[in-house]
């Protein structure tokens, strides 16, 4: 896909408070550690992060995603009622209906003349969102749209902590890990035709998306039926079929996309991965035959922040003048499913 009238005119976000170390998170399944006798360090190690960010207890999604989409608006002229389309993209939603997106409207005070509605496509939410609304505004649909998402990893994360706890196995401990590396943030894309000012913003330039769905087993989230009528709350990840996989997806999802933008590994100026961790960076990269100094990286200190991950890091290259105009930028998005999206900014 290439668009010639689609423009990135804003990145906003929320940071959750809460700081969370690795060594917290550790210090709460040590008797799994001791009854492994294994020695503590080990999620820093595998994963380089050293901490992430959650929200709060009691927090809602929804709010904090208008703060973002707010933070996002306070950036342009664009006003609500020029939005088409407000969009909500998170794993994490209020309820199983309506649509967080319509709380998120209300609270921005958007028209009826907006459409509103949720998309849900594991971490690769705000990325489709993107292709969404960029697909109306080159057909001429839309002038204007914005994409929010919010997502939170404290709630799965006792949940699973609990699980290690209650089921002391190496077995358990595998597939839970990938949990321990969630962080939490709330993230806003306004995307445009370039025309609410005298300068367009970052123009897309296009994009391509690949699928691998027969390995849409490898990463899952929902509920599992336990004894007699309860459920409980499950997240298991096999990690090394998801990296394998994955790059196997993204490097032909790269190669797609350097045809579709004419773009070659060295013309490409900077990248914005998906926050995963440091393996999955160095795999991917090297697959790819992007340098690392190429690419910002934030999961070290905010984990894995899900679908608000390269919106969040992106906007925080921006601010340390490590995105610079004209760059050729990549977005690279790599979800559960297996679903890969990558895409083109003319920063």
């Amino acid at each position: 896909m290439n668009y010639t009238r689609v423009y990135i005119d804003a990145l906003g976000y929320q940071l959750a408070p809460a700081v969370v170390s690795s060594d917290e998170l550790e210090e709460r399944i040590k008797p799994l550690y001791e009854s492994k006798r294994m020695s503590v360090g080990q999620l820093e190690a595998l994963t380089g992060i050293r901490e992430r960010r959650w929200w709060e207890e009691e927090h809602s999604l929804a709010e904090n995603a208008t703060l973002a989409a707010q933070h996002a608006l306070t950036q342009t002229n664009v006003q609500v009622s020029d939005l088409g389309a407000i969009v909500y993209t998170g794993v994490n939603r209020e309820n199983f209906e309506p649509a967080t997106a319509c709380h998120v409207a209300s609270a921005l005070g958007a028209s009826g003349q907006t459409q509103v509605y949720d998309i849900c496509n594991a971490c690769l939410g705000m990325l489709n969102g993107m292709f969404d609304i960029a697909n109306q505004i080159e057909l001429g649909q839309i002038k204007a749209g914005l994409v929010v998402s919010c997502e939170t990893a404290r709630e799965i994360n006792d949940i699973m902590i609990q699980r290690m706890l209650d089921d002391q196995s190496m077995d358990m401990f595998v597939k839970s890990m990938a949990t321990l590396t969630g962080g939490s943030g709330a993230a806003a894309i306004l995307l445009t035709d370039g025309s609410f000012g005298e300068t367009p913003g970052h123009r897309l330039l296009g994009g391509v998306s690949l699928a691998a769905p027969d390995h849409y087993k490898l990463c899952s989230w929902g509920l599992e039926p336990e004894s007699g009528q309860d459920v409980r709350e499950l997240m298991i990840t096999d990690a090394p079929s998801v990296l394998k996989y994955g790059v196997e997806l993204g490097a032909k999802t790269w190669n797609a996309f350097c045809d579709t933008l004419q773009w070659t590994s060295d013309s490409v100026d900077k990248v914005i991965c998906h926050q995963v961790g440091k393996a999955n960076r160095e795999i991917i990269l090297n697959t790819i035959g992007v340098s690392e100094d190429k690419d910002f990286s934030t999961f070290e200190y905010l984990g894995n922040m899900g679908t608000v991950s390269v919106p969040i890091t992106a906007a925080l290259a921006d601010e340390r003048d490590f995105l610079e105009t004209g760059d050729r930028v990549a977005f690279l998005g790599i979800g559960s499913g297996l679903n890969c999206m990558m895409l083109g900014i003319e920063w």
